[in-house]
């Protein structure tokens, strides 16, 4: 989970509900010119001191943590120093090279960066963060909106430590708190038993094309039904007669339901470019991946029947060729013709029903 800082000080009329809302989402830190906006707030949250074009103020409680403009405040070690119940940290406002290089020191050095890239690329924040390397501070980068702040955090995959965000309306604490999720939840997979494969005739396949390459061991969470899904193999592994499309799942019937970002469900006709799918390898391990295309076509179909230990039936209906495959234990890989009655594949059985994608709990049966 990457940090996210609220910054309320030129929130106006809206302060009380933003700080509301953000204590409620579990921000972890809200940040604040004047001390006195930081009183009330428990100790929950991280309370930071910002006096950006301002002097600092003579008394700096309640502030855990004060942010500095060195040239107008002093170092951080210096006031630290001074105010030994206090931490401090470095604000750097990228410009140019000079600034660039400050910025690389202090994310090597201090305890707590605080950065503001004036221009609109990432490439200064791609230097910082590999300068930093190894480094036991944290960087804070400030950001315009909440999309500025998904990108940041993925920035060098390692992306920056926590963004800073000043929300311009209710909402957007919970957004936040939303992106800075770096990791989908590993899920906990089951060997299901082949019961049966049978043709089912002609209709529409969806191939899910995404932005990222797959694994040896990875592929999507694929089913006819939300209550049990199949490992569907990427095509990472060499095919006779075509090359390898690294990036490629051949998922299964238009109408499947596959997994997505935070638990939601979508079907296969639903993914568009941008969108989000998880990728899942044998292990259960998951991450949440872009969409760049979906390519939907007419061909045969195969269904494929399978039950896992809890007796729970799984139906997953693919392009009826060879070249469609699945995983099973231990990153097999299976082609899906050659399944015969009793071979194991890995699947998925989530708990809950689906409402337009969503869990939930309610009273459903699907056949």
């Amino acid at each position: 989970m990457k940090l996210c800082w609220l910054d309320i000080r030129n929130a106006n009329g809206a302060k009380e509900a933003i700080v509301e809302e953000a204590l409620h989402q579990r921000v972890d830190a809200i940040v604040a010119s004047d001390p006195a906006d930081l009183e009330a707030l428990p100790p929950t949250v991280k309370k930071v001191l910002f006096p950006k074009n301002l002097p600092l103020p003579e008394k700096l409680e309640p502030a855990d943590l004060v942010i500095v403009e060195p040239d107008r405040h002093g170092e951080p070690a210096a006031l630290a120093l001074q105010y030994p119940d206090v931490e401090f940290g470095r604000y750097v406002e990228i410009v140019d090279a000079d600034t660039l290089e400050d910025a690389c020191r202090s994310a090597r050095h201090e305890r707590w960066s605080l950065l503001y890239f004036r221009d609109p690329t990432k490439i200064p924040l791609e230097i910082v963060l590999a300068a930093a390397a190894g480094a036991d501070g944290s960087i804070i980068t400030q950001v315009a909106d909440v999309e500025e702040g998904e990108i940041v955090f993925g920035v060098l995959e390692h992306g920056s430590d926590g963004v800073m965000l000043a929300p311009r309306r209710v909402g957007e604490a919970t957004e936040l708190k939303a992106a800075a999720v770096t990791k989908a939840a590993d899920l906990s997979l089951v060997e299901l038993e082949v019961t049966g494969i049978r043709r089912v005739g002609m209709g529409e396949r969806a191939c899910v094309d995404t932005c990222s390459n797959f694994g040896l061991d990875e592929g999507i969470l694929v089913g006819s039904h939300s209550t049990g899904m199949i490992l569907c193999c990427s095509e990472t592994h060499p095919l006779p007669y075509m090359p390898t499309r690294p990036f490629r799942v051949n998922a299964g019937a238009l109408h499947s339901y596959t997994l997505s970002a935070n638990g939601r469900t979508n079907y296969l006709s639903e993914l568009v470019s941008g969108g989000r799918v998880l990728a899942v390898d044998a292990n259960g391990k998951s991450r949440v991946i872009t969409v760049g295309r979906v390519k939907i076509e007419t061909r045969p179909l195969l269904a494929i029947d399978a039950v896992s230990p809890s007796g729970v039936k799984v139906n997953l209906i693919v392009q009826d060729d060879w070249h469609v495959r699945v995983l099973g234990p231990g990153a097999s890989v299976l082609n899906v013709t050659e399944l015969t009655e009793g071979t194991k594949v890995l699947g998925y059985l989530p708990v809950e029903q689906r409402h337009v994608g969503y869990p939930i709990e309610e009273f459903c049966i699907e056949k």
